[in-house]
């Protein structure tokens, strides 16, 4: 029984042995079996990634904008390179890529494995450096968007439309984000596994997927014109001394952006190093109140509600009383019995509020809204800023009064550009775009359905007091040689608020068409806090016509002589 007893023993201590050995067995090869293959295959599994490529931006003419360029950073391997090698290694680096030769020893004394010592630098100094073949040295090859020279060394070309990409591949503002997805493509890989030496073990999970490289773009823009107005805009902003300004042109029948122009600027293809506060878009990013270019808005609702025409005459004794305030024309002046086409050549505050009144204060909202500036204007670029406006109910009655004129009401330049446009468009509102093709296909906004929103006789009436504003008013300024007779403008000129009060800066713009008859293009010339010479003792020195008109009749000359335009 003692010999039987201990056999039992021992065979069931063995089964208890093999019951433990057969447990850890199922718990490593069934239940940790999906996490250890996968752990196994993450040592050994390479997956090399195939960047896609960026596409093009071209403009109307397809002048390319924005290129892709191959910049090339060198690296150091410290660990590579002996003590006999480390002077002769930092004094080239130095002597090709200008890196301190001091910072170059220590790194390469640190022994580490790798370190970049200069990146995205051009091919003839990679070159200089594979010349030198110093030991522990190598070249890494980048992408990088390269973009067209501005008006001087410290701008590029339509910078604040365009925007830019960080080294990563990420595009920042205007074009280069809205379009991120299109532009920057997608990018594929090659998956494989690698044994302790480092040789490629062909698997039948080895994968393989092509990048798909970003599609390219073309836009409505005109780098000629472009060019032209970054130019005319700088001088003008500089001789008025102003803080900034901007210029906006637009293709009046198709809402196409021709040029995107603001002053100052910076250089897209040198970001890294850049004051950040100059990548702020002052045309669709910045709100600002438009003044008497606002009137061209007024008085058309006005004449296609039927309430007034271009001939109707009333009574402008200098100041209108509107809910408990006394407004006033710019000039104080009491102008007597006038007609609505004087009231737009002196742009005249008293004839705004009362076509707004005559019109009614349901009408005139619901014209502002038809003409664009009551929502975004949803413009194909990033960071558009909008303000709504209160509802039509919530408006006081002053408040009805001065955004009649222009006062009181933020837009930005998108959607005051295109509320103007309707007039040179036939009553029509064409949707603002700046790309016209992605890739082959037409872009969606191109294709988009135009409202009408006066008609085109109301249009018309509009365009021939407008063109008074040149002839006999204060567009003088913007005349262009051969076209004073069919040219249509309307200056603005709004006193800017600071913690609810206004002050003695100003916003001077200025906006026309021409031909006037059959407009080509549409343009807004906005300067901000202008100080014109003499202006400390004569403020109208500052106003719109002065300052903004002839940027205006420069650029615009300019488009007639490129464009070959005839004003018959």
């Amino acid at each position: 029984m003692g010999a039987r007893l201990r056999i039992l023993v021992l065979l069931t201590i063995a089964a208890l042995l093999a019951g433990a050995v057969w447990t850890r067995l199922a718990y490593w090869q069934v239940f940790r079996h999906v996490q250890l293959s996968a752990q196994a295959q993450a040592q050994y599994h390479e997956l090399v990634p195939l960047p896609a490529m960026r596409g093009v931006v071209f403009d109307r003419n397809l002048t390319q904008l924005v290129v892709n360029t191959t910049v090339y950073s060198a690296f150091v391997s410290p660990d590579q390179v002996t003590a006999a090698d480390r002077d002769r290694v930092a004094s080239g680096l130095a002597s090709v890529l200008g890196v301190d030769k001091t910072k170059s020893l220590q790194t390469l004394v640190s022994g580490s494995k790798f370190a970049y010592v200069l990146r995205r630098f051009p091919k003839a100094k990679a070159d200089q450096l594979r010349a030198l073949k110093l030991p522990g040295v190598g070249l890494e090859e980048e992408t990088q968007r390269s973009y067209l020279p501005g008006i001087a060394s410290g701008s590029s070309l339509a910078a604040n439309l365009l925007g830019f990409v960080t080294y990563d591949g990420q595009g920042q503002r205007g074009i280069e984000q809205y379009y991120q997805k299109q532009l920057a493509g997608t990018a594929g890989y090659i998956s494989s596994y690698r044994d302790l030496a480092n040789r490629e073990i062909v698997l039948g999970t080895h994968t393989h997927q092509d990048p798909v490289n970003g599609s390219d773009l073309v836009l409505s823009l005109d780098a000629n014109v472009q060019y032209q107005a970054e130019q005319a805009l700088a001088d003008g902003i500089k001789y008025a001394k102003a803080e900034s300004g901007s210029v906006l042109i637009m293709d009046p029948t198709t809402g196409g952006i021709v040029a995107w122009a603001d002053y100052p600027s910076y250089n897209a293809n040198n970001f890294n190093h850049t004051d950040p506060t100059l990548f702020q878009d002052n045309v669709s990013s910045y709100m600002y109140e438009p003044g008497s270019v606002m009137k061209v808005v007024t008085l058309s609702g006005a004449i296609n509600q039927g309430v007034i025409t271009p001939d109707t005459v009333i009574n402008d004794p200098g100041y209108l009383n509107v809910g408990g305030y006394r407004i006033y024309d710019w000039d104080r002046r009491n102008h007597g019995n006038i007609n609505y086409t004087f009231v737009l050549e002196r742009s005249l505050n008293v004839g705004a509020m009362k076509a707004m009144q005559a019109e009614g204060h349901a009408a005139f909202y619901s014209y502002l809204k038809g003409f664009g500036l009551t929502q975004p204007s949803g413009i194909d670029v990033a960071g558009e800023t909008y303000v709504p406006l209160p509802s039509q109910g919530q408006m006081s009655d002053s408040q009805y009064a001065t955004t009649s004129f222009g006062q009181g009401i933020g837009v930005n330049m998108v959607q005051m550009l295109s509320a103007v446009n309707v007039v040179a468009n036939g009553g029509k509102y064409a949707p603002p775009h700046v790309v016209e093709r992605i890739g082959t296909s037409i872009n969606p906004l191109v294709l988009a359905p135009q409202r009408q929103v006066i008609t085109p006789a109301t249009a018309q009436e509009m365009t021939v007091m407008m063109e008074a504003v040149v002839q006999h008013g204060s567009g003088y300024t913007s005349r262009v040689k051969g076209f004073t007779l069919n040219q249509a403008a309307k200056t603005g000129t709004s006193q800017i608020p600071v913690n609810g009060q206004y002050t003695q800066d100003v916003w001077a713009s200025f906006v026309g068409f021409l031909p006037a008859n059959h407009p080509k293009f549409t343009m807004l010339v906005v300067v901000r806090k202008p100080h014109a010479p003499g202006s400390d003792t004569n403020w109208t020195l500052n106003d719109g016509y002065i300052t903004a008109g002839p940027i205006w009749q420069k650029i615009a000359q300019s488009i007639v002589v490129d464009w070959r335009i005839t004003p018959g």
